[in-house]
């Protein structure tokens, strides 16, 4: 705190044994060490406040940050999810509107009249034949 010799504190000692007096020395010596004593713990409480605030304050600014990113995130979220749910809704439009033009009835391939229907019918009714038991096997055959 102050910078004092040890040959300067011991000139302070002899004028004060000088001036005060032997009998009330130890009083004031008493005193002097109780208020020195208040002094420091004043400052060092006078310290770790500083302290203290100066860490709330980087917090503070710690927490506006990460608010700020926080934001930002959200921001760019929101506008990516609108960004998906437009072109999710463009495409349902093109895709009901596809299926409700005539044109895309077209595109699909149509049976024709003229194509036998009988060889499903057939080939349905061969694991029948083939059973066992059945009139068209010989009965001996598995």
């Amino acid at each position: 705190m102050f910078d004092i010799s040890f040959t300067e504190m011991i000139l302070i000692a002899v004028v004060a044994l000088v001036v005060i007096g032997p009998e009330r020395l130890p009083k004031v010596a008493r005193a002097a060490g109780h208020l020195l004593g208040r002094v420091q713990r004043y400052v060092s409480d006078v310290k770790s406040d500083i302290s203290r605030e100066m860490q709330l304050d980087e917090l503070k600014k710690l927490r506006a940050e990460i608010q700020d990113s926080a934001r930002s995130v959200e921001q760019s979220l929101s506008s990516e999810m609108q960004a998906a749910r437009q072109a999710m809704t463009q495409t349902a439009q093109a895709v009901s509107g596809d299926a409700s033009t005539p044109a895309a009835a077209n595109t699909q391939p149509s049976i024709s009249s003229t194509e036998p229907t009988q060889p499903a019918a057939a080939s349905a009714a061969t694991p029948a034949a083939n059973a066992p038991g059945s009139p068209e096997k010989p009965a001996g055959t598995v």
